[in-house]
């Protein structure tokens, strides 16, 4: 098959590197080779372009410059708040909020410190994926250090309440960190407005290098009464001021950096596009498909995100019938769709197990044009009649 004639709906897996991205990268790799921490001038350029770097992507959530941490990919990132919150503050308190529906990043982290001692609330969703601000706020107690609540959802495109929750963490001068993954880059984000102190974010969901992701920590990690309040998770040298050793990705980051001007360059006209493609997606779905539902909010849902259950058959099905018509598509989150087991994020807001495995995600981006949204929604509908009349769960559909 010729990949430039594949149409790619799965945006919210990865992205492709953007053409404009790839050649910042291939200079930087060329230019940036040194060590910033060395002092000779071949590591103090590598040190110049980093410093530059930090700027731009500060700029795109309204953060100061030194307040951003360069990891290797968002579950770095994730895995850094929580359990580097958690271990900091262990003599503060030992509770932890989240939801019932983060990334498995956030989950199985907030499990680990479960193992080790640490108490974590899992916040109910509602049957849209929104969490009820009032049952979080009902939730603290004089041991709560950290609520941890994604800013949308990746599987379902759901945006959280992220002021609302901001506002109740800073009024009770507890921290609030945020998986923004999905989110950065996508739609407007400013950390201070929203009062977030902690933001994780990954270049490759902006069409940006794999291998790369960031960690925005208000005011460096420090208190304002003063000491730290989160602490590295690896040991080694001293780079990312202590908190993340490790010869710094310098051609990396740069790339990021380039993807997050063009994010910030392009999110209006691609917000509003993007928009337009994905409800045409949702009312096609729904209006010619018999037994099919969207999940997630109508509304409050990021503008590349369509998820729908078609009832009967088996999502895996779907999403190779598609491979084989040339789209690709998948089916509930893309770090477990190797599992057998059904979405914890469906099931969360109330579907039953059979309608959880008939799923089907599709997520939108920058190449993403209107005729192959057309060529999708031509192909869909006969692959779900056929699957149909072939599946043992089907009573006489056709």
């Amino acid at each position: 098959m010729n990949d430039s004639r594949y149409v790619y709906l799965d945006y919210a897996a990865t992205t492709p590197m953007d053409p404009r991205v790839l050649e910042t990268y291939q200079k930087a790799i060329k230019e940036y080779y040194g060590n910033s921490s060395s002092l000779h001038t071949i590591g103090q350029k590598a040190a110049k372009s980093l410093v530059e770097s930090r700027k731009i992507v500060a700029s795109l959530i309204n953060g100061e410059r030194n307040d951003i941490f360069f990891t290797s990919s968002g579950t770095e990132s994730d895995n850094l708040a929580i359990i580097g919150v958690a271990l900091k503050n262990k003599k503060r308190g030992n509770h932890i909020i989240t939801s019932s529906i983060e990334h498995h990043a956030v989950e199985k982290a907030c499990e680990y410190l479960k193992k080790i001692g640490f108490r974590i609330t899992f916040l109910p969703v509602d049957k849209y994926g929104l969490i009820d601000p009032k049952k979080l706020e009902e939730s603290i107690t004089d041991k709560t250090i950290l609520i941890s609540i994604m800013f949308a959802n990746n599987e379902i495109g759901t945006i959280e309440p992220i002021k609302e929750i901001g506002t109740i963490a800073k009024e009770n001068n507890i921290l609030f960190h945020t998986d923004a993954v999905q989110a950065f880059g996508k739609i407007p984000i400013d950390v201070n407005k929203l009062q977030i102190d902690l933001l994780s974010a990954s270049a490759h969901k902006i069409y940006g290098p794999k291998g790369v992701g960031m960690l925005y920590i208000r005011n460096k990690g420090n208190r304002e009464s003063g000491g730290k309040f989160i602490q590295p998770l690896m040991y080694g040298g001293g780079h990312e001021r202590d908190l993340r050793p490790s010869t710094v990705n310098v051609p990396g980051i740069s790339a990021f950096a380039k993807a997050v001007e063009l994010a910030q360059e392009e999110m209006s006209n691609e917000i509003e596009r993007l928009t337009s493609l994905r409800d045409k997606i949702i009312n096609s779905i729904i209006e010619n498909i018999e037994d099919s539902f969207l999940n997630g909010h109508p509304t409050k849902r990021l503008p590349n995100n369509i998820n729908a259950s078609i009832e009967y058959i088996e999502g895996e099905s779907m999403v190779l019938d598609l491979d084989f018509e040339g789209i690709g598509v998948s089916t509930g989150s893309a770090c477990s769709s190797k599992s057998l087991d059904p979405s914890h994020v469906l099931l969360a807001i109330g579907l039953k197990t059979q309608d959880a495995h008939g799923s089907l995600r599709i997520t939108l981006g920058r190449f993403t044009t209107e005729q192959q949204v057309d060529y999708f929604l031509q192909k869909l509908p006969p692959i779900v009649q056929r699957l149909r009349k072939l599946s043992p769960l089907s009573r006489n559909k056709s």
